[in-house]
């Protein structure tokens, strides 16, 4: 398959038999609505029987998310025969839900800002500008070069839980011990809590926390997706079961493990792995969160959910959106003082990235304009739009498709 010549996003869209499927950031990607996780994994088995080359699934209790990295005839065929298999099983897809979120990072020396976010994000590097989760579940990042310095804090953070000890080795890297307000060469700003057991499950569970409940299990079968769609179908709780060609991680969604119900039915799925002759692995689970500071949260919010297609998080005061499809990092809300006017000012080093469908860009782009942002940049549109926010933070609205023919 990696031999054929490569399609453009375009060409490959515009092939026969995929219509369910759109071009984003890294490959082609469906949405099969489902009405369970059990149902769902009824299609991730047909899938599993199709190729020897397994796409990213992403198991979810209402649905599935399937992408093809590569885009070439052989893709198309492959694409073609999922949409078959999900029909076979009752499943139809909806192509308006898909999008990629990712991060760019404006920096002047790329050599030294790059280490240190290696090793905050236990991420691999690819090529000389992006670093990108080797499991692909946790944000991209793009270093982009920028030629005058922005010497004040930004307004934007990612918040880490990374899969690794609390080594002296990751401490030299980072500057110091694990905690907040971690900073690179050039100010950008990660608080850093690695991934440990969950108190509650014990010192020899398979999971680990603190953000999430989070295990994972080097196995590229889809048995024990079935197992687990089906445990969680029973438990009535909503999980996020990724399978890739080296392993199955199953996560809770941030905080969703402080529920009742997550102990036992944990519990539950270390044992049936176990029975399966499975041994987790700590060191490939990570959580990933987006932190954006703002002198009016509720409008700066609300911005935010709209031009991601997020939701509110119910719970009072708590200033969280998310992911509906829980597919994409959440992002939270801290108070920022007003008088802080000069960083108010200054232009981020970091800003959001969103791929959607290029049928659904006019519309994203509009929803955001009505929620209070504004253009900055659309000299490359329709291939993307820079707009700020209500405070001045940036994204992008990004369309792979016709970039290549542009």
């Amino acid at each position: 398959m990696g031999n054929e010549e490569r399609l453009t996003a375009k060409q490959f869209q515009q092939a026969g038999g995929v219509e369910d499927w759109r071009v984003l950031a890294f490959g082609a990607s469906a949405w099969f609505v489902a009405p369970s996780h059990a149902a769902g994994a009824a299609l991730v088995r047909r899938i599993a029987e199709l190729t020897d080359e397994l796409p990213d699934v992403d198991l979810r209790a209402r649905g599935v998310h399937v992408r093809i990295l590569r885009l070439n005839e052989a893709s198309v065929a492959l694409a073609a025969a999922i949409s078959t298999a999900a029909r076979d099983v009752g499943l139809t897809a909806d192509p308006s839900a898909l999008q990629t979120v990712q991060l760019a990072f404006d920096v002047t020396d790329r050599a030294a800002v790059m280490p240190f976010w290696r090793t905050a994000m236990a991420y691999v590097q690819s090529g000389d500008e992006d670093l990108v989760d080797p499991l692909r579940r946790d944000p991209s990042i793009w270093f982009q070069q920028q030629d005058q310095p922005r010497p004040l804090r930004n307004r934007i953070h990612l918040d880490v839980s990374p899969p690794y000890a609390r080594t002296p080795e990751a401490a030299k890297v980072l500057g110091g011990p694990f905690g907040v307000a971690h900073a690179d060469a050039e100010g950008n700003e990660a608080d850093i809590i690695p991934m440990e057991p969950i108190d509650e499950l014990g010192a020899e569970s398979d999971w680990r926390g603190p953000f999430v409940g989070t295990a994972f299990y080097p196995t590229a079968s889809a048995d024990l997706v079935t197992i687990v769609a089906e445990l969680a179908d029973e438990a009535d709780f909503a999980l996020l079961v990724d399978l890739r060609p080296d392993g199955v991680t199953i996560d809770t969604g941030k905080d969703q493990h402080e529920d009742e119900r997550f102990p036992a039915l944990a519990r539950r799925i270390q044992e049936a792995a176990r029975g399966l002759g499975l041994v987790a692995d700590p060191t490939r689970v990570r959580f990933v969160q987006l932190g954006i500071d703002a002198v009016d949260v509720p409008t700066v919010r609300n911005f935010w959910r709209t031009v991601l297609g997020y939701e509110y998080d119910p719970r009072p005061h708590v200033t969280d959106i998310y992911d509906p499809r829980r597919l994409n990092m959440p992002i939270f809300f801290q108070q920022m003082p007003a008088s802080e006017e000069a960083r108010r000012t200054q232009r981020n080093r970091i800003h959001v990235d969103v791929f959607v469908p290029d049928d659904q860009a006019r519309a994203r782009l509009d929803a955001a304009l009505g929620a209070g942002g504004r253009i900055v940049y659309d000299d490359e549109a329709p291939a993307w739009w820079t707009l700020a926010d209500p405070e001045g933070n940036e994204v992008d609205i990004a369309v792979s498709v016709g970039r290549a023919e542009a």
